[in-house]
């Protein structure tokens, strides 16, 4: 493949791997991956992909960096308190790797841009806090048939799914619509500790280098749960639902739809 002796010498470690070699390293490179949410789960997930070489990471989100989130969204700093959070994780990303492309999409996902921005990459890593915009990152997914990496945090506990629209469960085939007002608390309410977002979006990252390689075996028709007080992972088997709203036998969701804003947590619903 055509690199420097800089590149050459940036990936060593990853260059010898068998499942990687010039060729993965040159998949790496053309490849690009979209997070939305430059948060808790994005920012380990951007460092990570960022430093293996990930040739385009795309960052989506709305948000200014504030002073509370640096307890776990380590793309940002106590200098960019205030800035907005896309352009302040596109500051460390080139800071760590500046042979990446990061393209800032300082906004709101909504129905009117969500499918247009997923469309324009490879596979997408959904770091979003609300279920309105995770039900709407899933859908997205798709209808533009890109694969979506999952993770939801709370307290001291985390999940992750991979979810390969058409083929594998997606997220409303386990939780088909969000949850009552109030049912579920928020991470502001509930709190989380920080390395356990951290514990995620790592694993986030793992799972989209395994997809963008074609090696291993992906987090599909897998729900992984960890939880950090006992430091324990267990898995539950999901299946595709044929009732599910989306990708089910007889789907009523034909477009994209949004959802009123009524908690902050991505996922805590059962069995996790």
């Amino acid at each position: 493949m055509d690199f420097t002796p800089e590149q050459i010498e940036r990936y060593s470690r990853q260059l010898i791997l068998q499942e990687v070699g010039g060729k993965g390293q040159e998949k790496l490179r053309q490849a690009r991956v979209l997070i939305v949410g430059a948060g808790g789960l994005g920012s380990p997930a951007a460092m990570f992909l960022a430093a293996a070489g990930v040739g385009t990471i795309g960052l989506v989100d709305g948000d200014l960096v504030e002073l509370s989130n640096l307890q776990r969204q380590i793309l940002h700093t106590t200098a960019r308190v205030g800035q907005p959070k896309a352009q302040s994780g596109r500051e460390a990303i080139k800071a760590l790797n500046p042979e990446v492309e990061v393209q800032v999409h300082q906004l709101r996902l909504n129905k009117e841009n969500a499918l247009s921005l997923v469309s324009a990459y490879d596979l997408v890593i959904d770091g979003v806090d609300n279920f309105p915009s995770r039900y709407l990152v899933n859908d997205a997914c798709f209808f533009a048939r890109k694969p979506l990496v999952e993770a939801g945090v709370l307290r001291w506990e985390g999940m992750a799914m991979t979810i390969l629209p058409g083929q594998t469960p997606c997220y409303r085939c386990l939780f088909p619509t969000p949850p009552p007002r109030g049912a579920v608390p928020s991470c502001q309410e509930a709190g989380v500790i920080g390395v356990v977002p951290g514990i995620m979006g790592l694993i986030q990252a793992a799972e989209a280098l395994k997809l963008i390689l074609g090696v291993g075996a992906p987090l599909t028709g897998r729900l992984l749960l960890f939880d950090a007080l006992a430091m324990a992972f267990r898995e539950v088997k999901v299946q595709r639902n044929p009732r599910c709203p989306l990708c089910g036998e007889e789907p009523v969701i034909a477009t994209l739809e949004e959802y009123e804003l009524v908690c902050d947590f991505p996922g805590r619903t059962e069995p996790q």
